[in-house]
């Protein structure tokens, strides 16, 4: 932004800057200076290279970029044997901007203060990014590609909120969706804490996903912000996890890129601008992607925030003031058409002989700015990390001091009241704030890829967890208690996608034991029967069956499921109510496919059983369900449907039949939900081949009180079992 379009009030400060050491405040200064931009030389134009030769040639390497790449893995292959939380945790106290985010959350309230937001609304204070146009106009409209966890947006709102820019601001997010069970979470955000209280805002495409590299989503998005007047900002902040091999995290990351730049070249309007995140600039497929975008915007930037970590390859491109697209038009559609995560792949976006040599000559000396920098920080962290004196603690602690209070006052942030959050000031009190942990160091984590996951489960932090074995008592200390009355039925609706081909992530579990569970069905595609262990101590199906029935005051008792095993356990007793059966899904006792409870004729059967049972209930009957799991939101609803419906509800893990059954008690009737579960059924049993009824209850609910953890509790305890069985089977083969 110039500084002339707002009307802001400083912050005071905790500290001059004139009170720190002049070489400090220098330092500072340069810290908030690594920027650099591409112009064509004097006289010159650089032009789009003709549609006709566009992805027809093979990638070339340049000598120069390459010989940078090297040198730069070459510092880097010292950090292969530095445990990385350790490591981490060294370079967050030597990183000078390292204390930005806490000022910013104590003095400045910031919504989803992270790195992000600290990296955006740097952005927004060091370029004119939003156009003179739409602020003119009063109408602000951006898109917010690869957002998760949604910094950009609350980094965003928390700038138009304070800067006095009085403009009716839309927006529009996209993300791979946090909650859609075949979404890997090697490239999956799993915060929702604002997605969570956002959910109209953001687009996942008709299969659910929120995948932006297929072409279907490139295109059902542009319906999807049909109603903005234009389409001013596009941001773009998508990675994935390159842990594995950092090394070559540029070109990994440039198919994602490629498509990212092109969804904003087809959205942005006449002016609009566009910031995407790049990782080093060496590779033909980043000179290709940079040179398109010189040639569509009137500047770009390669910038550096002060609050990117100096040691990582991060660079952000700010692209101002989009040509007209009628410009571009022919080779976007070419573009289009091969719109798709092998775009990158397929064959260069440009051939070397139609970039101009002063553009590759700009483009070079941009490189060796950057990598300079970043060999720098990583050389001066290595030696820190075996040789810090107490002054240098002293003096780096000086910096981040004197780079905090500069940020505050470069950029004028402001206090915005929670009220005036994108969350509208409610409370985050459900959504989970987490990420995938990386322990150890690179050289041991490499070793872990190739084990088996045996040999990582029992080297893991879930060794002793597991080998505990069921002792009888699982479930007894989970118990939701009802009926549930704070839910809105007029709120829920059905979401279709695609049908899942597995359930690689949950919402309702440990992600880890899912991944070592899910690892362990994959190597074998039929196990042996149930191991015997005498350490296992699991309750008879005649024993659960007693337990509900002599629970006080049920009328009656009725099981979903046809077990020949539960079946047999007719109660001796003639005060207790006997069970009654009714159809339902089969179970084996130990898992065979990682779709768990997410095959579609299973969930049809399961909520056909439980409907049934339903109806034929009176006040005070119990239910008992059996479960395989509940892992998918398909199944949480289920959970969540019959909350509404009972006094309480808990899980025992049964020693025949299904890996777990619900035992629901106290029901009191709750016609909607009855009339609701027909409906999903009747839905559910008219999809088309391929496709998928995912969830019917909304993320809302489900994520809102205790079921959650419950849920939770449940998934962890079935997949605890179902691994210690998989162990004694694996041994016993």
């Amino acid at each position: 932004m110039s500084k002339g379009r707002g009307t802001k009030q400083k912050l005071p400060p905790d500290k001059a800057l004139e009170s720190y050491d002049e070489v400090i405040v220098e330092e500072v200064k340069q810290l908030f200076s690594k920027v650099r931009a591409y112009g064509p030389p004097p006289g010159a134009e650089w032009r789009l290279p003709d549609p006709s030769v566009v992805l027809c040639e093979q990638p070339l390497s340049h000598p120069r970029l390459q010989a940078l790449k090297r040198s730069l893995n070459e510092v880097k292959n010292r950090l292969s044997d530095k445990d990385l939380a350790v490591w981490h945790q060294h370079t967050c106290s030597t990183n000078r901007a390292g204390t930005v985010t806490a000022h910013l959350r104590s003095t400045a309230s910031a919504e989803l203060c992270t790195q992000a937001w600290a990296k955006f609304y740097e952005i927004l204070g060091t370029f004119d990014l939003l156009p003179e146009t739409a602020l003119r106009i009063g109408e602000l409209n951006s898109v917010h590609l690869c957002e998760a966890p949604g910094a950009f947006i609350a980094a965003l709102n928390h700038f138009l909120q304070t800067s006095g820019l009085h403009c009716d601001w839309n927006w529009v997010a996209n993300t791979l969706n946090p909650y859609h069970e075949a979404n890997g979470r090697s490239c999956t955000i799993a915060d929702d804490r604002l997605i969570a209280h956002t959910l109209p805002w953001w687009f996942f495409g008709s299969d659910d996903t929120g995948d932006i590299m297929l072409q279907k989503h490139l295109l059902e998005l542009q319906g999807f912000v049909g109603n903005m007047r234009s389409v001013d900002l596009v941001t773009a902040d998508g990675s994935f996890d390159c842990q594995g091999d950092p090394g070559e995290q540029e070109s990994l990351v440039a198919p994602l890129q490629y498509c990212e730049t092109v969804c904003a070249l087809l959205l942005l309007g006449p002016g609009g601008s566009f910031v995407l995140k790049m990782f080093t600039l060496f590779e033909h497929s980043s000179v290709c992607l940079l040179y398109l975008l010189v040639c569509c915007f009137s500047s770009v930037h390669v910038f550096k925030p002060a609050t990117s970590k100096s040691g990582n390859s991060e660079v952000y491109v700010v692209c101002l003031g989009y040509k007209a697209k009628d410009a571009v038009r022919p080779l976007l559609s070419k573009l289009i058409r091969n719109y798709g995560p092998d775009i990158a792949s397929k064959a260069a976006l440009f051939p070397n002989s139609s970039i101009p040599d002063s553009f590759l000559r700009q483009h070079e000396e941009i490189c060796t700015f950057f990598h300079s920098m970043q060999v720098n920080t990583i050389q001066e962290n290595l030696l820190l990390f075996t040789n810090m004196r107490d002054e240098q603690r002293r003096w780096l602690d000086q910096l981040r001091d004197c780079a905090a209070q500069s940020y505050i006052q470069r950029f004028q942030v402001q206090f915005l009241p929670r009220k005036r959050w994108v969350c509208r000031g409610g409370p985050m009190n459900w959504g989970k704030p987490c990420q995938r942990k990386q322990m150890g160091s690179f050289n041991q984590r490499k070793e872990m890829q190739f084990q088996q996951w045996r040999q990582r489960l029992a080297q893991g932090p879930y060794r002793t967890w597991v080998e505990e074995h069921c002792q009888g008592f699982e479930g007894h200390g989970f118990v939701l208690t009802g009926p549930l009355i704070e839910c809105d039925l007029d709120a829920w609706f059905t979401r279709v996608g695609a049908a899942l081909p597995k359930v690689c992530s949950s919402t309702f579990c440990e992600q880890d034991l899912l991944d070592l569970l899910n690892e362990a069905l994959e190597e074998r595609a039929r196990f042996p029967e149930r191991p015997a262990c005498s350490s296992c101590s699991l309750q008879s199906p005649a024993s659960i069956l007693a337990e509900v029935c002599s629970a006080p005051n049920v009328a009656s008792c009725v099981v979903v499921g046809d077990n020949p095993s539960w079946q047999k356990m007719l109660l001796l007793s003639g005060n207790d109510p006997q069970p009654q059966f009714y159809p339902g899904p089969s179970y084996p006792e130990v898992f065979v496919s990682t779709l768990y409870d997410g095959h579609p004729d299973h969930q049809q059967e399961l909520l056909s059983g439980v409907l049934s049972a339903l109806r034929g209930l009176v006040k005070g009957s119990a239910l008992v369900v059996p479960f395989c799991s509940a892992l998918t939101r398909f199944t949480a609803s289920l959970v969540l449907a019959l909350h509404l419906c009972f006094h309480s509800i808990s899980f025992r893990c049964p020693s025949a039949g299904p890996p777990a059954v619900l035992l629901c008690v106290g029901f009191s009737a709750f016609p909607r939900v009855v009339t609701i579960l027909q409906e999903v059924l009747d839905e559910v049993k008219g999809l088309e081949q391929g496709r998928q009824l995912l969830q019917f209850a909304p993320m809302e609910d489900l994520m809102r009180g205790a079921l959650p953890d419950f849920l939770t509790s449940f998934n962890d305890t079935i997949m605890r079992q179902q691994l210690h069985i998989l162990l004694q089977a694996g041994q016993g083969s």
